[in-house]
């Protein structure tokens, strides 16, 4: 595989706008990615295909807990192993930084990203009821312990 991950730097943080955008009804906006690159409990990387930017995922350590923030691959890159492989690394990161366990929020809807979780070792521990916005929906809670 010929992909690079690298963590996010403010020149690819429109690539990754953009990623959010075609795959999220309530994608981030510009300065929540600009955040995360300054705050230092926080990790963000992207996944690179000759400096285009392919998959990005993020995570913030909350005392000892890694939130993973959200998680995007573009539509061309799916299936093909690039989110196991960018979530592993950043996996690696936290625990570098402390993280204990990580946890996460899913549609309940979204088959492809629970698959990929559980297959990280995340299992599903609860709801939350309507989570998500356009359109409304729960979300899965899922730990790796």
């Amino acid at each position: 595989m010929d992909i690079i991950i690298r963590p996010l730097e403010e020149c690819y943080v429109d690539q990754v706008c953009v990623l959010e955008e075609e795959a999220f009804s309530m994608p981030w906006q510009k300065t929540a990615f600009l955040e995360m690159i300054e705050d230092e409990k926080a990790c963000y990387l992207v996944a690179l295909k000759e400096e285009k930017v392919i998959a990005a995922c993020g995570l913030r350590n909350i005392l000892g807990e890694g939130e993973i923030t959200n998680v995007v691959t573009g539509e061309d890159y799916r299936g093909q192993g690039i989110g196991y492989f960018l979530l592993s690394h950043l996996m690696e990161e936290g625990r570098k930084m402390g993280v204990e366990a990580f946890t996460l929020e899913v549609r309940v809807s979204n088959s492809p990203a629970i698959r990929l979780y559980e297959k990280l070792g995340f299992s599903g521990e609860g709801i939350r009821k309507n989570f998500y916005e356009k359109p409304k929906e729960d979300a899965l809670i899922m730990w790796k312990r």
